[in-house]
C-alpha cells in the first residue's frame, strides 16, 4: 500500500480556441467541434500555413475577469493564464472571503516561448524608432516566468512560484512538479497549468520553415489537424491556457470540495536523440509512461481505460506514440480508448499538457471520452482505437495524458477516478 500523500483536482479553468471558459470549451470538445480556422491575427498570405487555433473574443470575455490596469502591463500569454486561473480558483470554491492559507498556495506553470506579441512589437519599435522608445514594461511582460508571477499577484498566492520550459511538455511537467510539491508538504494547494500565445507571423514562419506545420488544408481549416490519419500533414499551432487547482486530499476533504479526480502519478524522461524529431523507437516515451504508472501505483495495466495522446498530426509523432503504447500495454493497448483532442484544439505548445490534463479530469468526472475528429483515412501503422469522430460514454478508472516535446522531453501524467 502506497504511503504517498494523495493529490486531487478541485478546480478547472480554460481559455481555448474552442471556447472561453471551461464549460464552453468542454461542450465543444464533447460535440467534436473544431476551434481551428484561417488566421486572422495577421495577414497570412505570405505563409504556406494559413490556419491556426486562435482564441476568439478574449478581450470581451476577460473584461470583467482581469483587472484592467494590470492587464495593460501583461503580455497575452499572461492574460490568458490569469483568466484561466481565476476561473479555476472560483471553480474550486475559493473566494476573497473563503480562501486557504495563501502562504501555502503555489503557482506553477508551463510555458514554451513567452510574450511573443510584446517581443515582436518591441522589435518594430527598436528598428523604427530606436531603443529609447522601448516601453519600460517590455522585459517584465515578455519573460516566460511572468505568467506564474501575474497569477500569483492576481490571487495573492505566496507559496512557491515557478515556470517550467520544456517545449510541448512544459505544462505537463509543471503539473508533475506541483504534484511533488504537495506530496512533499511544501504546499497545500497549487494553481498549476500552462499558457501560450504565439499566433504571429514570426512564430508561424519559424515553424513553417521547419516544415512542422500543416499546409495542406488552408482552404478547409477545420480538417487541418488530423492525428493518426494516413494523410496527416503537420500540426496546427494554437494558443490559450488551462489551469488546474491541485490540493492534498486532506485539505480538499476538510473544506468539502468537489473532486474531479486524483492526480496519481507523473513520469518524465528525455530521448537524448534529436533536437526536434522524436526517437522513432519510442524508447523515451515508453520509459516516461512506465515511470508515471509506477508512481501512480498502477500494477494492473488493464485499469487504464483512456489515453489523451500527444497526437500532434505529424508523421513522426503519431507512429512513434502508437508504438510506445503498444510496447507498454501489450495486448491491452487495443482495448484502451485513445483520443487526440488536438484534432479540435490544435497544439497549444507549452500550454497543451495542462489543457489535455484538464480534459482527462473532465473525462473521468463525467465518464465521457472525447473523440479524435477528422479520422477518415486510417494509417496502417497507427492501428489502435483512437475514438474516431464521435465521443463515447465510458466509465474511466484511470487515464493517462501524454506530452512529448522538442528536445526529446517526455512528460506523462496518470489520473484516477476518485
Amino acid at each position: 500500500m502506497s504511503n504517498k500523500k494523495k493529490v486531487v483536482v478541485t478546480g478547472l479553468g480554460m481559455v481555448t480556441p474552442c471556447g472561453n471558459g471551461k464549460d464552453a470549451t468542454w461542450a465543444a470538445i464533447k460535440a467534436g467541434q473544431s476551434g481551428i480556422g484561417r488566421i486572422t491575427k495577421f495577414d497570412p498570405s505570405r505563409c504556406t500555413c494559413q490556419v491556426a487555433g486562435e482564441v476568439k473574443d478574449f478581450e470581451a470575455y476577460s473584461a470583467n475577469i482581469i483587472d484592467r490596469k494590470a492587464a495593460r502591463h501583461m503580455a497575452l500569454f499572461s492574460r490568458y493564464a490569469v483568466a484561466a486561473a481565476l476561473e479555476a480558483w472560483q471553480d474550486a470554491g475559493y473566494t476573497a472571503e473563503n480562501r486557504p492559507d495563501m502562504d501555502r498556495v503555489g503557482t506553477i506553470f508551463g510555458n514554451g516561448i513567452g510574450g511573443m506579441d510584446v517581443n515582436f512589437a518591441g522589435f518594430r519599435t527598436l528598428f523604427d524608432r530606436g531603443p529609447d522608445r522601448l516601453l519600460p514594461t517590455m522585459i517584465p511582460s515578455l519573460i516566460p516566468n511572468e505568467c506564474a508571477g501575474n497569477v500569483a499577484i492576481a490571487l495573492g498566492a505566496k507559496g512557491p512560484s515557478q515556470v517550467i520550459v520544456t517545449a510541448c511538455a512544459s505544462s505537463t511537467d509543471a503539473l508533475g512538479y506541483a504534484l511533488d510539491l504537495i506530496r512533499a508538504g511544501r504546499a497545500d494547494v497549487v494553481v498549476a497549468g500552462g499558457t501560450e500565445a504565439t499566433i504571429d507571423e514570426y512564430c508561424t514562419g519559424g515553424f513553417m520553415k521547419m516544415r512542422a506545420l500543416c499546409t495542406a488544408f488552408n482552404d478547409n481549416p477545420t480538417k487541418a489537424s488530423r492525428p493518426f490519419n494516413a494523410d496527416r500533414a503537420g500540426f496546427v499551432m494554437s494558443e490559450g491556457s488551462a489551469v488546474l487547482i491541485l490540493e492534498s486530499e486532506e485539505h480538499a476533504k476538510a473544506r468539502g470540495a468537489h473532486v474531479y479526480c486524483e492526480l496519481a502519478g507523473y513520469g518524465a524522461s528525455c530521448d537524448a536523440y534529436h533536437i526536434t524529431a522524436p526517437d522513432p523507437s519510442g524508447a523515451g516515451a515508453v520509459k516516461a509512461v512506465k515511470i508515471a504508472l509506477a508512481d501512480a501505483d498502477v500494477t494492473d495495466l488493464t485499469t487504464i481505460d483512456y489515453i489523451n495522446a500527444h497526437g500532434t498530426s505529424t508523421q513522426l509523432n503519431d507512429v512513434m506514440e502508437t508504438k510506445a503504447f503498444k510496447e507498454v500495454f501489450g495486448d491491452h493497448a487495443k482495448s484502451i480508448k485513445i483520443s487526440s483532442t488536438k484534432s479540435m484544439t490544435g497544439h497549444l505548445l507549452g500550454g497543451t499538457g495542462a489543457l489535455e490534463a484538464a480534459f482527462c479530469a473532465l473525462a473521468i468526472d463525467e465518464s465521457f471520452i472525447p473523440p479524435t475528429i477528422n479520422y477518415e483515412n486510417p494509417d496502417p501503422e497507427c492501428d489502435l482505437d483512437y475514438t474516431p469522430n464521435v465521443g463515447v460514454a465510458k466509465d474511466i478508472r484511470a487515464a493517462l495524458s501524454s506530452s512529448l516535446g522538442f528536445g526529446g522531453h517526455n512528460g506523462i501524467l496518470v489520473f484516477k477516478k476518485y
